[in-house]
């Protein structure tokens, strides 16, 4: 499925969610954490400031990100993946 964000958004494809604990229980799916982590998909053009210009966005296809646990808008592909659609400001990190 190809989906081109708008403005400051991007897509980001959510990690899956922990299966087991450090210590090796494994986790029933009602006990799983949301991810917050994943990979950017695909970014908009950028912020459009006051005066018409465009500021891209610091963030690029392929970067591995830190995102709050509630933040985006969850939508499903026709594939059956669930991905997030988020503003830039939502994003906490970049991990390298």
């Amino acid at each position: 499925m190809k989906i081109q964000p708008l403005r400051d958004r991007v897509v980001v494809r959510p990690l899956k969610a922990k299966e087991k604990t450090r210590g090796g229980i494994v986790l029933p799916d009602t006990a799983k954490e949301k991810p917050q982590e994943g990979e950017i998909v695909a970014v908009g053009k950028g912020k459009v400031l006051e005066g018409g210009k465009i500021r891209s966005l610091e963030v690029k296809v392929g970067d591995r990100v830190l995102y709050g646990k509630y933040g985006g808008t969850e939508i499903k592909t026709k594939e059956g993946e669930e991905w997030l659609i988020m503003g830039e400001d939502e994003i906490y990190a970049v991990m390298k």
